[in-house]
């Protein structure tokens, strides 16, 4: 290891939906946090691992901070908070192209009370005109003194270079946590859960995102190379199942299709996956449900 590395862990926090997994995916290269148009998709911390010769940083990818309307949501926020108090910065992501809200507000107030550094991260800046952004960063700075402020395009990449050049600065020297060529401490079944769920939350509408959990059964490796993997999918009702698996099962199939690709490149191997659909009554809001598919207060 290089003299003078530097390593420490980094939390990415922000009202849902403002480009939290995307930023940590184009950070580490590859996909490990799910992406989707709907609030809320990620529901636990999800560490992402950047390292280059000078430096090792942990990316903590948290659940959006909203107002919780289950048991799941109240773990997703406590989650997200909890993150606040073990990290050594942090970066508060926000949205460019929509108005600064009672959202932003919410989280404003709590990174109020945070020790570490706090940057301001401008997210989707390739959708407006440069001219625009010197109002909106005023606005930002008059609620909170932070740290230092960096515009980005999560998606296209532009300026994370200099974000994690910046971020860099601040931290201190330390250990290489996780091997070089790591890139997430999560193991590969919940990245494979992940992706199934990911896949469900592209192709289905209404009110059945919010309540799919996936639990992976079985994984293992057949003598032909090929990694057999066996999923559950639970809802909450009956007619979400329906939903879920579609018409003669076109549904269900499509989800296991697109949720293959994503695992083959992932895993690097040929995959088989078998998906079963599996009704669980109002499970967001029973606690030994939630423990039992992972969620945990910390």
């Amino acid at each position: 290891m290089k003299e003078g590395f530097k390593s420490g862990f980094v939390a990415i926090v922000g009202r849902p939906n403002v480009g939290k997994s995307t930023l940590m995916n184009q950070v580490i290269g590859q996909k490990i946090a799910i992406m989707s148009d709907k609030p809320q998709t990620t529901r636990n911390k999800i560490h992402g691992v950047y390292t280059t010769e000078d430096m090792q940083i942990v990316f903590l990818d948290t659940p959006g901070i909203h107002k919780p309307f289950s048991k799941l949501g109240d773990y997703m926020v406590k989650a997200a908070v909890s993150a606040l108090e073990e990290v050594d910065a942090v970066l508060f992501l926000t949205d460019v192209t929509e108005e600064l809200g009672g959202g932003d507000r919410f989280i404003i107030e709590r990174l109020k009370n945070v020790s570490t550094p706090v940057f301001l991260v401008l997210n989707k800046i390739d959708k407006v005109h440069p001219e625009a952004l010197l109002p909106i960063i005023e606005t930002y700075r008059k609620l909170h003194d932070f740290t230092e402020i960096v515009p980005v395009s999560a998606l296209q990449g532009n300026n994370v270079n200099a974000l994690l050049e910046t971020v860099g600065k601040y931290l201190d020297e330390g250990p290489m946590y996780y091997p070089a060529d790591q890139v997430t401490d999560h193991p590969e079944q919940f990245v494979c859960a992940e992706l199934i769920r990911e896949k469900i939350l592209q192709l289905t509408r209404e009110e059945v995102p919010h309540s799919i959990a996936v639990e992976i059964e079985s994984m293992g490796t057949g003598d032909n190379g090929v990694v057999n993997i066996g999923a559950v999918i639970y809802v909450e009702r009956d007619s979400q199942k329906g939903i879920v698996i579609g018409k003669q099962g076109v549904l269900l199939k499509e989800i296991g299709k697109l949720a293959r690709q994503d695992m083959e490149r992932l895993l690097g191997s040929k995959i088989f996956l078998e998906l079963w659909v599996k009704v669980k009554k109002d499970w967001r809001n029973r606690e030994s449900v939630l423990k039992s598919l992972g969620f945990r207060h910390e």
